[in-house]
């Protein structure tokens, strides 16, 4: 949720997130509890009106996943959809084979036994054992219904009434008062039957209201702020005012005579994940002689045409450059781009002979998860026969099937090398094609110098659907894994590209796959903003520090914990105007483990011709 000029969200906006907050709330003390298991992962979801089967939990909930906050919990209700009574209706009208209202034992226990997520015969008594209030064999469905959406109704309007009396707890819900839902007729062993029946069980066991904070203490009863001489005590203010014509005044000129100097360049994109992170290649540059560089990276434009640039184009984007040492910890952080003209930004500096990762890098402040219109809702058609009868791409696909490989093409020699395609196919697939099964290729579409032509690439994908009778189930999932919905609209990506210009010498790239990139670009990332900026230690507490760096197109701003316990954050933009945050939210809270630091957030204006004003309100939030 972007504050927007006004520094107020949309009334859909905050109703939606008032609603995230009693579900929340239905199950936490505060918003600031983190999820700790996958049962109470199940039960809050449960509480927002979902009913998670067991591979919707796996998916929010991986062996990796240790803890999720509040600001997880809002994404995934973004991408879950609630549950309707007449959704619920439809699944158990399929076991009504007498299509008189009921269901009976034999039915039911046929159903959630043999289909979907398979449950033992013990688990159906016991849910039925629940449901048959006339102990008659039958269940009344369409009561039970209607029972089960009211109730989780009831809950939620509960919570929400409770807000809205409590105007603190509205506005962020920092504190531990205890809330109790109602006591419900349906238990979640009859809402597990109702799920199942949809073909989304929930996790069998009820996970009980949790009442001790990981971040607050169990006896915290203060308000859901710190106290205004808390405040004044632990909290920083940062105001920080941008005029436009500043950020135009103190841009970086191009060279001139750049038209003559040694250029390399190398495309890439940004992938939006479900968890709301954001992913890309990194680069390998090398140097052979030290020389003056003019370094710039942009979002590129797959339009065709020049009144109606692609969507992205506004993204920002960023490029670090580290020195390639023999290990990780001895990469250091070189340059990275500053400056800014138009979509283009810049560094310009002298770089000496040597090798150099480039990390791409955006806040995403301005690639967000829009709304992705359903591939269930009459998606645009893949695949069709032709007069003769034989199968072939439509044209709309045709021509995002070539957006893709301009994409892919990554050195622009109009051709995909095999580490090209490679690079495609584990971002679809996840599995790489190997030299026996390229040469496979080379006899079956078309190629020139052992690369995958334009032509080539749309054979392959045709063979994909003719191989599958026209079922266009596999061309989704590379249409959705590089970025694009139902529409063919690419709203999950942002495609970009990278130039090197040396004025004394030929640069090299080569685009990487590193595990350890994201870990080099956060590194690369805190210390550009620890060397730009001077730390700020909060009031009253000595060891933790606020570095904020002001760019000419971005303001970051970064927390350093040097105590030995982690401290819990409160972040307050909602006097800032004109500005969008990475976090989404104008108020949240950041927990910074022990000796640690962290980057708190990115800002940039809304609309960059116009000035913006930062203004941040940082306060400890007491653990005692």
């Amino acid at each position: 949720m972007s504050f927007q000029e006004s520094s107020r969200p949309s009334d859909e906006e905050e109703a939606f997130y008032t609603q995230c907050r009693a579900a929340y709330l239905a199950v936490f003390r505060s918003s600031l509890t983190n999820i700790a298991s996958k049962q109470q992962l199940c039960r809050a979801l449960q509480q927002a009106g979902r009913n998670p089967s067991h591979a919707t939990l796996n998916k929010y909930w991986t062996p990796r996943t240790s803890k999720l906050n509040f600001d997880d919990f809002c994404e995934i209700l973004k991408c879950e959809k609630k549950t309707e009574e007449s959704e619920l209706m439809r699944a158990f009208k399929k076991m009504d084979v007498n299509g008189d209202g009921y269901i009976l034992h034999r039915e039911l226990e046929k159903a959630l036994t043999t289909r979907g997520e398979k449950m033992t015969t013990e688990e159906v008594n016991a849910i039925f054992s629940l449901l048959d209030v006339n102990k008659d064999g039958k269940l009344d469905y369409a009561e039970f219904c209607r029972l089960l959406v009211t109730t989780v109704e009831q809950c939620q309007t509960a919570v929400l009434e409770r807000l809205e009396a409590n105007a603190k707890l509205k506005r962020q819900n920092f504190g531990s008062q205890s809330y109790s839902p109602p006591k419900s007729s349906v238990s979640s062993a009859a809402a597990a039957a109702a799920s199942e029946a949809a073909a989304t069980l929930p996790q069998p066991p009820e996970t009980p209201r949790v009442d001790s904070d990981t971040t607050l203490k169990k006896d915290s009863r203060s308000s859901s702020r710190p106290s205004s001489a808390r405040s004044r005590r632990s909290s920083l203010s940062n105001p920080i005012t941008v005029t436009s014509s500043s950020t135009k005044a103190s841009k970086i000129q191009e060279p001139a005579g750049l038209q003559e100097w040694h250029h390399s360049y190398v495309k890439g994109c940004f992938f939006l994940k479900d968890d709301g992170t954001i992913s890309s290649l990194q680069y390998q540059l090398h140097i052979p002689q030290t020389t003056t560089v003019y370094l710039t990276i942009q979002p590129l434009s797959l339009s065709h045409r020049p009144d109606k640039p692609s969507s992205w184009m506004t993204v920002d984007t960023a490029l670090f450059a580290m020195s390639a040492g023999e290990t990780e910890e001895d990469s250091t952080l070189v340059c990275f781009t500053e400056s800014k003209d138009k979509e283009k930004y810049v560094w310009k500096g002298e770089l000496n002979a040597g090798t150099y990762y480039l990390l791409p890098f955006t806040t995403g402040c301005k690639l967000k998860k829009r709304s992705k219109k359903s591939i269930s809702n009459k998606p645009v058609e893949l695949v069709y026969r032709t007069d003769t009868g034989e199968l072939d791409l439509t044209r709309e696909l045709r021509e995002v099937l070539s957006d893709i490989f301009e994409v892919i093409d990554m050195d622009g020699n109009g051709l995909l090398s095999l580490e090209e395609y490679n690079f495609f196919e584990l971002r679809t697939s996840g599995e790489k094609c190997d030299k026996d099964a390229w040469a496979v290729c080379k006899e079956n579409f078309d190629m020139r110098k052992n690369q995958l032509t334009r032509q080539g690439f749309m054979e392959l994908n045709l063979m994909e659907a003719t191989e599958k009778d026209g079922d266009p189930a596999d061309l989704w999932v590379t249409l959705e894994a590089m970025g694009y919905n139902g529409m063919l609209e690419l709203v999950g990506a942002c495609p970009f590209q990278i130039d090197v210009h040396c004025e004394g010498t030929q640069p090299s790239i080569q685009p990487l796959s590193m595990d350890s990139g994201p870990k080099l670009q956060n590194q690369a990332l805190q210390k550009s903003i620890t060397t730009r900026t001077g730390a700020k230690a909060l009031r009253g507490q000595e060891n933790v520090f606020i570095y904020t760096y002001r760019g000419e197109h971005r303001i970051s701003s970064l927390i350093a914990n040097k105590t030995n316990q982690k401290v819990t954050v409160h972040v307050n933009n909602e006097q800032s105007r004109n500005c969008c945050s990475s976090r989404g939210m104008s108020v949240f809270a950041v927990e910074v483990p022990a000796r640690t630091k962290m980057v708190c957030q990115h800002v940039l204006p809304i609309n960059e011709r116009q000035d913006w004003f930062y203004s941040c309100v940082e306060t400890i939030l007491p653990c005692t």
